[in-house]
């Protein structure tokens, strides 16, 4: 695990290099203040002042020298000096004027590395110092949270089985006194049918499972989170071709987020008694597969046509939503890798967030704003609930067409939630396609942040 606690440390005043992060809107004045010797240089790298520049600065003597990044960040965002935190030699350093604040966090990631199958890079640690330190815990606690969240996707699918999972709820249970209880295999035929429906194909050490952690004084308001655990995702016998395939080991990716916000629950002791529920599969191909037509029963007491064995996520999170709803939680949060569709809507970054309740809504949509881990709200619209109609059970997994896929798979999901219960669905794409500064390619935490800074506001520490 990376040493985040090493990489931010009070200001005591010890030696540091200095940081200077220069907005584009006062380059021009700050240059004006620099020294001859600084602004010759800055003419020497054909600076201009636009985002992005950048240039080691002398100093008074030989060895001494400091950091010039000119950049349009927002000081409010993670981001703002994380290109520095993966360049800059190995060393302390201090920000020449304002507060770390949320910086720290993207600092800490960009020095993350993912090394379970490469050695890792022999860069050593690069310090940044802050005058908050009672806010160093709490940053601290976030990279962990997120890095537990990259790590868990990007691992391979033959290292991240359903047992995998298991392992990983077990660890974090440890650490913070919860228990864990699983129900796996053909235990779950008669309690939880779909899961076992989804996962009955895969082989006898990669079973289905429904995994529960519980934590916290049952006297405490009572929350659910439930997290998609699927593995790995063929497609089922609706086959996904091969470009489809390629990256489904992220398919467990609102697992991972629901076990590192369980993480960030427990370990800043919020007053709540949580349940965590991650049902855990492999939909994968055999003889005992589930089929297209086949009428599923869910812990419900609905039936489910399967139209679309490739549309399994909903169906294993449908029994695990009606198990949370049986304890009548004050709250339920659903992280899902879920539709292609929330990606052609709003791309990989902007996950849409579908709930009916306007509190809970208004409530994570500022706490995203906040925490610069945006996400949109899309309708759980009524309209298209029809659009669910079976000839022949009470309701279809996915419908004909392709419209409002993302819709319809969340107003699928909800017919397995207690009306009245405040509930959220966020469909995560738990990978970014991309690199950006302290994002590296691959697995990625989306709206982890917004999620617990909502809880913390909605269940504080009296």
């Amino acid at each position: 695990m990376t040493d985040f606690a090493s990489m931010l440390q009070p200001d005591r005043g010890q030696p540091a290099r200095t940081i200077h992060v220069v907005h584009p809107d006062a380059y021009e004045g700050w240059l004006a203040k620099q020294s001859q010797r600084i602004r010759t240089t800055v003419a020497a790298h054909r600076l201009t002042g636009k985002a992005g520049d950048r240039a080691v600065l002398p100093g008074d003597t030989a060895d001494d020298w400091s950091m010039l990044l000119v950049c349009n960040e927002a000081v409010t965002s993670p981001w703002r000096i994380a290109s520095l935190g993966a360049s800059l030699p190995a060393g302390t350093y201090r920000l020449a004027e304002g507060p770390v604040g949320a910086a720290g966090l993207g600092w800490m990631l960009a020095q993350h590395q993912f090394t379970r199958y490469v050695k890792p890079d022999a860069i050593g640690t690069r310090v940044l110092l802050t005058a908050d330190a009672a806010h160093i815990d709490q940053t601290v606690r976030l990279a962990e949270a997120t890095a537990l969240v990259r790590d868990l996707v990007n691992t391979g699918a033959s290292d991240m089985g359903p047992a995998d999972l298991e392992a990983a709820a077990e660890t974090l249970a440890k650490r913070h006194g919860a228990t864990v209880t699983t129900t796996r295999g053909d235990a779950l035929a008669t309690g939880y049918p779909m899961i076992h429906a989804v996962g009955q194909a895969a082989s006898k050490d990669r079973a289905p499972r429904l995994i529960e952690l519980e934590w916290g004084d049952p006297a405490h308001p009572r929350i659910a989170l439930v997290g998609k655990g699927v593995t790995f995702d063929t497609g089922g016998l609706d086959i996904k071709p091969s470009a489809g395939m390629r990256l489904m080991k992220k398919d467990m990716g609102g697992a991972a987020h629901a076990l590192a916000l369980a993480s960030l629950v427990m370990a800043a002791k919020l007053p709540v008694r949580l349940h965590l529920l991650i049902p855990a599969v492999e939909n994968a191909i055999a003889g005992n597969a589930f089929r297209p037509g086949d009428v599923l029963a869910t812990r419900k007491g609905l039936t489910v046509e399967n139209t679309n064995t490739d549309a399994e996520g909903r169906l294993i999170l449908g029994d695990a939503l009606t198990k949370a709803g049986e304890s009548n939680p004050e709250l339920i949060l659903d992280f899902a890798t879920l539709t292609g569709a929330a990606r052609v809507a709003l791309g990989p970054d902007l996950p849409p967030l579908f709930t009916d309740d306007e509190s809970l809504a208004a409530d994570l949509l500022a706490a995203g704003l906040e925490q610069n881990d945006q996400m949109w709200r899309l309708p759980l619209w009524n309209g298209y609930d029809e659009m669910l109609k079976s000839d022949v059970a009470d309701m279809v997994n996915a419908p004909d067409g392709g419209f409002a896929g993302a819709v319809t798979a969340a107003l699928f999901l909800r017919r397995f939630v207690p009306k009245g219960t405040p509930w959220a669905h966020l469909d995560v794409f738990a990978w970014r396609p991309s690199a950006k500064p302290g994002r590296p390619k691959g697995g990625e935490a989306y709206a982890l942040r917004a999620a617990f800074a909502m809880l913390k506001t909605r269940f504080t520490l009296s």
